[in-house]
C-alpha cells in the first residue's frame, strides 16, 4: 500500500459563510425543481434551488471562490421567492440561505450597482419619513402609537399613498404613526442582513403592541425577527378580525383575480385569506400562475429587468385570456410590476391593491 492509498482523504475546511444546520438539511430530492421560476425558464440545473445549493456548498468549503462568474450570476438570477420552501420535504430554508449568500457576496463594489441608491434611501428613518411627507398616506401627521399599529411601508408610502388610506378606512382602530422607519427587508434581500434585522427590531420599538403590515414582503421579514405573534399582513389580521362572511350573486360583479405575494405565502402560509375577501366583493377568478412569483421580488425587477419581464409575460398573458375587471396584490412590489406590465401590454384590467380594492366597495 502506498502513502497516497493510506492517507485519508482531506475533508474540505468550512469557511462559515453559511450556517451549517440549514445548508446540510438539502437532501437533492429534486422536488424543488418545478416549483423555480427561473429554472422553468432555463431547463438549466444550476438555475433552480437544488443546483444553487450545490453552488453554496461549493462556495462554502472553497471549491469555488467568491468571484466565480456562476456563482455570482446565480445569486442574482435568483428571484428569493421561496417557492421551493413549501415543496420541500426536508424542510429547507432556502429564504435565509439566499439571504446568507448575499450578505457574503454583495458588499462593497460587488452589491449590484442599482441596489445601492435603494438601501441608502431607506436606511434612514428619517429619509424614510421625508420621501413621503408631500404624499397624502394614512400616516401624514404626528399620530401616536396604539395597540394596533399600521406599518407605512418606504416606498409604498410614496408610490401608492391611497393603500394605507384605504386600509385605515376599513378599520379606523389602526394606528398610523409617522415616527416610523425602514421594516429592513430591502436590506436583508441584498446583501445587508444584520442591518436588515437591526432595522426591524428598531421598527418594532417604534410600534409597540401588534403591527399591521399591507405589504407581503415586509411582513414576512419582520415576522421572521419579531415573531408571527406581533406581525400580521393586512389581509390575515382583517379576516381574522371580521370572520368568514358569506359572498353575495356572481351576476354583475366584476371579475377579480389575485398575484400572491411570494414571501407572504411561501413564508408565512397566507393565500386563502385574500381570495375569501375578494370573494365578498366580486367573482373571485383564480388564475393558473397566481402563486408563481410575478417578477417584482423586490428589487429584482430594478437589477435584472430583461429577466423580469420574462417571468411576467405569462402572467400577463393569463389575466388577457380571463378578461378579468381587476387583479388585485398585496405587495406594493407587485403592484409596481403588474402595473407596470398592464399598461405596456394596453389591458383594460385595473391592478388594485386589496385594500383599495375592499375600501372601494365599502
Amino acid at each position: 500500500m502506498t502513502i497516497a492509498e493510506s492517507t485519508p482523504e482531506k475533508v474540505p475546511e468550512a469557511r462559515g459563510v453559511f450556517t451549517p444546520e440549514l445548508l446540510d438539511r438539502c437532501i437533492s430530492c429534486g422536488f424543488c425543481l418545478p416549483a423555480c421560476p427561473t429554472y422553468a425558464l432555463t431547463g438549466v440545473e444550476t438555475s433552480s434551488p437544488r443546483g444553487r445549493i450545490n453552488l453554496m456548498r461549493a462556495l462554502e468549503t472553497g471549491v469555488l471562490p467568491d468571484d466565480d462568474p456562476t456563482v455570482s450570476e446565480e445569486a442574482s438570477f435568483c428571484l428569493g421567492c421561496r417557492a421551493c420552501e413549501p415543496v420541500c420535504p426536508a424542510g429547507v430554508q432556502y429564504g435565509e440561505l439566499l439571504e446568507e449568500w448575499r450578505d457574503h457576496l454583495w458588499n462593497g463594489r460587488r452589491r449590484p450597482f442599482k441596489v445601492r441608491p435603494l438601501l441608502w434611501a431607506v436606511n434612514s428613518p428619517r429619509r424614510v419619513r421625508s420621501m413621503g411627507i408631500v404624499r397624502r398616506h394614512a400616516g401624514r401627521g404626528s399620530e401616536a402609537p396604539g395597540p394596533v399599529n399600521l406599518m407605512l411601508g418606504c416606498f409604498e408610502r410614496v408610490l401608492y399613498p391611497r393603500v394605507s388610506r384605504a386600509a385605515r378606512e376599513l378599520a379606523a382602530e389602526l394606528a398610523a404613526p409617522s415616527a416610523q422607519g425602514c421594516c429592513g427587508a430591502l436590506h436583508a434581500h441584498n446583501g445587508e442582513l444584520a442591518r436588515g434585522k437591526q432595522l426591524a427590531k428598531e421598527l418594532g420599538e417604534a410600534l409597540p403592541g401588534t403591527i399591521v403590515a399591507t405589504s407581503g414582503g415586509c411582513a414576512a421579514h419582520l415576522a421572521g425577527v419579531l415573531g408571527s405573534d406581533r406581525v400580521k399582513e393586512f389581509s390575515q389580521w382583517l379576516f381574522a378580525r371580521d370572520g368568514a362572511a358569506a359572498a353575495t350573486p356572481a351576476d354583475g360583479r366584476p371579475r377579480i383575480g389575485l398575484q400572491d405575494s411570494c414571501h407572504l405565502r411561501n413564508g408565512l402560509g397566507v393565500w386563502r385569506e385574500p381570495r375569501e375577501l375578494i370573494a365578498r366583493v366580486g367573482e373571485y377568478v383564480e388564475l393558473p400562475s397566481a402563486a408563481v412569483c410575478c417578477g417584482g421580488a423586490g428589487s429584482y425587477a430594478i437589477v435584472r429587468p430583461k429577466d423580469s419581464a420574462r417571468v411576467l409575460d405569462q402572467h400577463l398573458d393569463e389575466i388577457a385570456d380571463a378578461d378579468l375587471d381587476v387583479i388585485a396584490v398585496v405587495n406594493a412590489g407587485c403592484y409596481r410590476q403588474l402595473q407596470q406590465g398592464v399598461k405596456r401590454r394596453k389591458l383594460r384590467t385595473r391592478v388594485v391593491h386589496l385594500a383599495e380594492l375592499l375600501a372601494g366597495e365599502k
